[in-house]
């Protein structure tokens, strides 16, 4: 076990936004958050970090090595996020500082967490933009985001959230705003980095197309809960709630939602 979500709930202005979510990730497995907009997916992700909007109130538990994150004084969470915990959002063009280069962007966190000097960090940033397969990554690491394609930045952010070898790595839509073919290899190299690294990935995603490509285990969302889990072809061929039926048979093709795939993308 890597990290296990007990009876998380969220309230905002006299809202509930989380209403009791149970979520278990372990340690080299995928598992997929899917739902529609406003479900409580990314809600959930944020949590995890400590990132939810002023004003919020989160309950639950949520373990990591023992410890509840929740009850987590802000220095020991500070240690957690990025150190431990690491997210990816969902888009790149607003999460990679515009005016500072890739290789500060990733350098800076590995000397806070790690202590490394500057020939150090570098040496491990260059190594990262290699493995998240950035062509040239000498040349890119003193190159700015606007600099590089939409793909190209999502694989930067995905080094940035790597370089202090997380225990979890939190996805939110991290393919949103890519292109088809573009989008195919940003999950490939997730999977790839899952299996490699024995990552516990929290893929959040209103896409079920996307679920059939990678994940190991699915969990539905619906106002605030999590209304089915299972393995991903369980899930995917025979929901069990009404609910996870109708995401599917909205999916583009044939009724039923995608087809599973013949292996790991």
């Amino acid at each position: 076990m890597t990290l296990e979500i007990t009876g998380l709930k969220v309230s905002l202005g006299g809202r509930d936004i989380l209403r009791g979510v149970d979520l278990h990730l372990e340690k080299g497995r995928v598992h997929g958050l899917a739902g529609e907009s406003g479900s409580g997916k990314t809600m959930t992700g944020l949590a995890v970090l400590g990132l939810l909007p002023h004003g919020a109130r989160a309950t639950g538990r949520i373990d990591l090595g023992g410890r509840d994150l929740l009850t987590l004084p802000p220095r020991e969470l500070n240690k957690v996020r990025g150190g431990q915990v690491a997210m990816v959002f969902q888009d790149p063009a607003t999460s990679l500082h515009p005016m500072l280069s890739v290789g500060r962007q990733l350098t800076e966190h590995m000397r806070h967490h790690l202590g490394l000097g500057r020939a150090e960090a570098r040496a491990r940033a260059v190594e990262l933009l290699g493995k998240v397969r950035i062509p040239g990554a000498e040349e890119a690491y003193g190159r700015f985001p606007h600099q590089f394609s939409g793909g190209m930045r999502q694989r930067i952010a995905i080094a940035i959230a790597l370089a202090c070898s997380p225990r979890v790595l939190i996805a939110d839509e991290p393919t949103t705003a890519l292109d088809v073919t573009v989008q195919a290899g940003v999950l490939r190299l997730l999977r790839g980095l899952c299996d490699e690294l024995g990552l516990a990935v929290l893929l959040v995603t209103h896409d079920l197309g996307v679920m059939s490509a990678i994940a190991d285990e699915v969990s539905v969302m619906k106002d605030g809960l999590v209304v089915e889990t299972g393995p991903r072809g369980q899930v995917l061929r025979e929901p069990a709630h009404a609910y996870t039926r109708s995401l599917l048979d909205a999916l583009p093709g044939e009724p039923g939602g995608p087809a599973e795939p013949g292996g790991k993308a």
